[in-house]
């Protein structure tokens, strides 16, 4: 008798009933199909950079990808400020923007890889992002700036994380904040702080916000859940916040002076009972911590903790790919098969990134309950960052963004240079107005992750065979191209931008290609297997 049915089913008891008695009060005020960030200090990286990360797992942003060079910019002029809207007109679905103001321009911007959220700049600063809704009565359309043309305007003003939170409670302060809660990861050459921001309530112009710095021994996440707790204004090296911090918690009675105040129950309450936020949090730790062993199903994690070893990229890039195999939490424990010899084994098919419909039909015979879980990879993934800071390096060499497309557990990342003047064609064809086509970058990954999920226990065998070597030669190299671009640098600076610039286009061109034909490849091996 093959024991493994009733094995699984005895361990899995306790999860399926927490699973299963999970409703939406488990993530009701937080964002559990949205974003990951996971920071990391330079004293606990591998080479001493300073790295910040973000997944935009959402397929309603802009799926265009492109540079925005450094410019000057006459007295008078001024910046538009837009509010997202959905769009359904479209082939797929998407965000729009609404036109509602504009603020005053700066004489001079910085360069940047303008992502949906904007996210590193040319003078080595980087941002990360991740949602996590707040208090609903919070939000307030007074204001003119959204969580994306935040980062923007940072991006766009700022060369260091400490100038960039103050730039941005200077602008909120004045022209208001009128998303929903939102935590920005924003790094620089030296350090990395995790900035949240709130509403400042209905009808009212300004904003509610805090900044904490990550210890440069630590590292931090956040994955949809405010998870500043206490927080000590006195020590401004590792905190700062607006002056209304305190006032509208009390005026709201959501704090009141004889308890200990901490930030995320003050703001955010519901978004610390989210399984799916807290989940990732366990998982993230429990990977580069695990000495720690921490529990998986408690409410609250450190703000940030010391990793057991250094953190390379290639770690950073397995929690990226990461659905809990291995775990209680695998998506695919119950989705198991015969094979040839009688044996019980995961089907073939057992899928861990399954879209909701076949996650609802799967939780009505034994799955997890969506609602109560999701893991870090997700199939709805836009595009993903690893931002790399290097204060031993000039700007123009030091920062790097590793771009994955689609879901990172069948894309690769991409190093591209902060200083790069262009991408190759496929980043910037959209790939929303018109729907699928092969031009697009993120359609190239979304058709090799949605072919791959179809039969995900064999093909994702075959896609690893091919990112895996190569992702590895992407990193091993990077030393070299430092080399030679420092080299140029050091005659010609713009010899060495035009020299990354190369490499970088290079290397995405190379992947698009190989993602085509991998994708070719699946539908021919497996045809008769769909």
């Amino acid at each position: 008798m093959n024991k493994f049915p009733l094995i699984a089913a005895l361990y899995f008891i306790p999860f399926l009933i927490m699973a299963q008695t999970a409703d939406k009060s488990d993530w009701a005020g937080g964002y559990p199909d949205a974003c990951t960030s996971i920071t990391v200090g330079k004293k606990a990286s591998f080479d001493g950079s300073v790295i910040t990360s973000h997944t935009d797992d959402s397929h309603r942003t802009r799926s265009w990808i492109d540079i925005v060079p450094g410019q000057k910019h006459k007295a008078g002029a001024t910046i538009k400020m837009y509010k997202r809207i959905k769009n359904d007109s479209l082939a797929m679905p998407a965000y729009g923007h609404k036109l509602i103001g504009e603020i005053p321009q700066v004489s001079e911007t910085y360069g940047y890889i303008n992502t949906a959220y904007p996210s590193l700049n040319t003078r080595q600063l980087g941002i990360g992002e991740s949602t996590f809704g707040g208090r609903e009565e919070l939000q307030s359309d007074n204001g003119l700036i959204d969580c994306q043309r935040l980062c923007l305007l940072m991006l766009e003003r700022e060369t260091t994380a400490r100038g960039a939170i103050k730039t941005a409670g200077e602008l909120l302060a004045e022209y208001g904040w009128n998303d929903y809660g939102e935590a920005l990861t924003i790094a620089d050459k030296n350090e990395v702080w995790h900035l949240e921001i709130v509403g400042p309530g209905k009808g009212k112009k300004g904003a509610v916000w805090v900044a904490q710095r990550v210890p440069d021994d630590h590292v931090a996440v956040n994955v949809n859940a405010s998870t500043i707790k206490e927080i000590d204004l006195s020590d401004s090296n590792y905190f700062m916040a607006s002056e209304n911090i305190f006032s509208v918690a009390k005026e709201n009675g959501w704090w009141n002076e004889n308890e200990n105040f901490r930030f995320c129950y003050a703001y955010a309450p519901h978004s610390r009972t989210s399984l799916a936020s807290r989940r990732r949090e366990w998982r993230v730790f429990s990977l580069l911590a695990p000495s720690l062993k921490l529990d998986p199903n408690q409410e609250n994690y450190p703000f940030s903790v010391k990793p057991d070893t250094l953190v390379t990229l290639e770690k950073l890039i397995s929690i990226f790919k990461d659905y809990y195999q291995g775990t209680p939490f695998d998506m695919r424990y119950n989705q198991v098969s015969t094979d040839k010899d009688g044996k019980t084994i995961l089907s073939p098919l057992a899928n861990p990134h399954q879209p909701y419909d076949a996650n609802d039909l799967w939780h009505t015979n034994g799955g997890w309950n969506r609602l109560g879980e999701r893991t870090i990879a997700r199939w709805y993934t836009m595009y993903a960052t690893i931002i790399q800071l290097r204060n031993w390096l000039p700007d123009e060499i030091g920062g790097i963004e590793w771009l994955a497309m689609d879901n990172v557990a069948s894309s690769i990342y991409v190093p591209i240079y902060g200083s790069s003047t262009d991408l190759p064609s496929e980043y910037k064809t959209p790939g929303r107005v018109n729907g699928y086509t092969m031009k697009s970058a993120w359609w190239i990954f979304n058709r090799l992750g949605t072919l791959t999920a179809q039969r995900w226990g064999d093909m994702h065998k075959d896609v690893d065979a091919r990112w895996n070597p190569m992702q590895e030669n992407f990193i091993k190299e990077i030393p070299e191209i430092d080399k030679q671009a420092l080299k140029l640098y050091n005659k010609r600076p713009d010899k060495a931008i035009e020299f990354l610039t190369n490499y970088s286009n290079e290397k995405g061109s190379i992947v698009m290609k190989d993602a085509i034909e991998l994708g070719d490849f699946l539908w021919t091996k497996y045809d008769e297997k769909f």
